[in-house]
């Protein structure tokens, strides 16, 4: 993604992990024959049509403003365990490497805003020190939706315990932790804006300065196959009418706007602008 800028905001990419995934991971029944009306713009960005896979990076986005600099989302993280897809288990990667590279030291960061919990947008919270998890970014407030970490504190399954063990806990313990509900703003240019459906507490990010919007989606989108078919929902949508409602009121509201669109789950270019196509929307690339 090339650096994105609205105003004094600029937003960066850092990316995690970036591997062909199979349309039948995230979408149960998807054929290539559901991507063959789109492919002239889902290819080469987003689809490969020789290969029928998806292009998913899990990234993590750097916000600049002109006082804070604001992590969006912290990926997969090393050394966690009990993940069940083998590449997310117990990871050594380069991703600090990575992130210092943009230009951002762990310390450097003033806020970590999570758009929901799960295992690919929280890992990065904590690294393993001594044996111990401890906050990743020592200086910084995370900021968890309130209905989102009670949703997850209570979990019963084995994977979700282990997340919110080792990736979400260690935040709190460490008084590291802030609890917002509904709409929140988190600073001046950047508020939390309600997205609900992918999990309880999901929230998008919205970014404005100087007349200048965008928003970085979570998943509420995760890839823009769901721009042309707004109703068709994720495997992991907690809750899938709610997920359609919610996706289709957000692509209404920006359609055709000046707004770019930061998808967290999108290929390069990563953002674009809604347009209207036909009785659905599609991006702008």
């Amino acid at each position: 993604m090339q650096p994105l800028k609205l105003g004094r905001i600029e937003i960066a990419s850092v990316v995690e992990l970036d591997m062909p995934t199979s349309p039948r991971f995230l979408f149960p029944g998807v054929t290539p024959e559901t991507f063959a009306p789109y492919v002239d713009w889902l290819s080469p960005h987003f689809y490969h049509v020789d290969t029928d896979r998806l292009r998913m990076p899990i990234q993590a986005f750097v916000v600049r403003t002109p006082h804070h600099t604001v992590v969006v989302d912290t990926c997969l993280g090393n050394d966690k365990q009990g993940r069940v897809a083998p590449d997310w288990n117990l990871r050594k990667g380069p991703f600090l490497t990575d992130l210092n590279a943009a230009g951002v030291t762990p310390e450097a960061v003033d806020f970590v805003l999570c758009t929901h919990l799960h295992t690919d947008h929280v890992g990065w919270n904590t690294r393993l020190i001594d044996g111990k998890w401890q906050p990743t970014f020592p200086n910084a407030r995370y900021v968890f939706n309130r209905s989102e970490y009670d949703f997850w504190s209570q979990t019963q399954d084995e994977e979700q315990k282990a997340i919110f063990q080792d990736s979400v806990l260690p935040i709190l313990e460490a008084g590291k932790a802030v609890l917002v509900e509904g709409e929140h703003e988190v600073t001046e240019g950047i508020r939390l804006e309600p997205t609900p459906g992918h999990t309880p507490g999901h929230c998008s990010v919205h970014l404005a300065d100087r007349g200048a919007e965008g928003v970085i989606t979570g998943d509420m989108m995760h890839h823009p196959l769901q721009m042309l078919e707004p109703e068709r929902c994720s495997r992991f949508d907690n809750d899938p009418p709610l997920a359609r409602t919610t996706r289709r009121a957000f692509l209404e509201r920006y359609a055709e706007r000046d707004v770019p669109i930061v998808g967290t789950h999108f290929a390069a270019p990563t953002h674009g602008h809604v347009l209207r196509h036909k009785d659905a929307f599609r991006l702008s690339v």
